[in-house]
């Protein structure tokens, strides 16, 4: 699978940990930045970056790093076909992608550290959204918000 991954200075230090752990796991990794921690990295710069990688299908799945993790989420959010959710738990990462067809995992790397967003990713990377009616059927509903609510 190909994963693109983001992270503003907040999250820098963190990104190494999650990329070896995408690699770790045989997926090729798409790096979109940033490279350091100059505080002008912004998060939403990132975010439109990886959340574009998705949609355009340059890559199935993303991952987000800010500070806290809630900033790069909305930023992911406000592009069409993306679903993003901030997770700091094993069964949201998992449960997510499995219920609700998240594409992008926003995780915040004042709130986490690297042992936990490793057994994060692995729950994102390896879910798959199960297609139950239910599920379809609320995925549908959110698909159809999309439409009537987001511009092109």
């Amino acid at each position: 699978m190909r994963v693109a991954i983001g992270a503003d200075h907040a999250g820098f230090p963190l990104k190494a940990a999650v990329v070896a752990e995408l690699q770790r796991l045989g997926h090729e990794v798409v790096d979109l930045g940033g490279d350091g921690t100059d505080p002008l990295d912004d998060y939403p710069d990132y975010a439109k970056a990886v959340a574009h990688a998705v949609q355009s299908g340059q890559t199935t799945r993303g991952v987000l790093v800010c500070g806290s993790g809630v900033g790069a989420s909305i930023a992911a959010n406000k592009v069409r076909g993306v679903r993003s959710a901030l997770c700091h738990d094993t069964f949201s990462a998992r449960q997510g992608v499995e219920d609700d067809d998240m594409n992008v995992l926003s995780l915040g790397a004042r709130v986490i550290d690297a042992g936990l967003a490793v057994q994060l990713i692995d729950a994102f990377i390896n879910a798959q959204f199960s297609g139950l009616e239910r599920h379809a059927r609320r995925l549908g509903k959110v698909k159809t918000m999309e439409q009537e609510f987001c511009q092109s």
